[in-house]
């Protein structure tokens, strides 16, 4: 299957967010963007009563940033571009007046253990497993950081920047604030995102906004910060220690 990101709006207004990339729903900079772009979408569109945000498939939620696109960039202005791309999803998802439900149905690694922090409320499964393997490939969890940190302390957000080669199971992503909630198959998880979504589909929108901004206070400075971390990320990229980590992993 060739990748997508979709969007759907049914007669509640719920509106489901999915994407899909064949190497383990990585994302990159193109579908960033789109992704950015929905969400944003999604926010202003009236219909929108509440999103949540999936990918396809069963043992990868996402696999973080793409490595064909990482080793392809060259120069710091095309890698402080690419990782602006997170940067703009998680700044459309911090600023998106609906409350987002992380759909987590698989293993989240570096990049999509951001965007499983970014949202408003994350569901998932046992078999939910984050890893930030940054460090390893010579660089850092530098832009999705803040939204990691925010939502499970600071001590937590460097055990896992540190040791970037371990997986850390769903129930410790639970019990640090990651997940709200963990279920023992994708029924279950399904089950209960259809009940809290239909529930928010009921609440009041301006009520929601109001508890949007409260969630999110402090943190109207991440357009740049966000920006900020891009650029240094996008320099470590086209180190040479980063090059020959990229390759050694596109090898295994």
């Amino acid at each position: 299957m060739s990748s997508y990101i979709k969007s759907h709006t049914d007669h509640t207004g719920i509106t489901s967010i999915e994407f899909f990339h064949p190497q383990s729903n990585s994302l990159p900079g193109k579908m960033l963007n789109e992704l950015a772009q929905e969400i944003h979408h999604a926010g202003l569109n009236a219909d929108t009563k509440v999103i949540i945000l999936r990918s396809a498939g069963e043992k990868a939620f996402c696999a973080g940033a793409s490595f064909d696109e990482l080793s392809a960039i060259t120069n710091e202005k095309d890698g402080h571009a690419f990782f602006s791309g997170f940067a703009r999803v998680i700044n459309s998802m911090r600023t998106c007046s609906k409350l987002i439900i992380g759909r987590i149905q698989g293993k989240c690694v570096g990049g999509g253990v951001g965007l499983a922090a970014a949202t408003d409320y994350a569901i998932a499964t046992e078999a939910a497993e984050i890893k930030l393997s940054e460090l390893a490939i010579g660089i850092g969890p530098f832009v999705v950081g803040p939204a990691i940190e925010r939502k499970i302390g600071n001590a937590a957000f460097t055990q896992l920047a540190i040791d970037a080669g371990s997986w850390r199971n769903a129930d410790w992503a639970k019990r640090k604030g990651l997940f709200a909630e963990m279920h023992s198959n994708m029924e279950n998880m399904d089950e209960s995102i259809a009940r809290l979504a239909h529930t928010l589909s009921h609440a009041n929108p301006d009520a929601m906004a109001e508890l949007k901004k409260i969630f999110w206070k402090g943190t109207e400075h991440w357009d740049q910060l966000l920006d900020e971390r891009a650029v240094i990320s996008g320099k470590l990229i086209v180190s040479k220690f980063s090059k020959e980590a990229i390759a050694k992993f596109k090898g295994k």
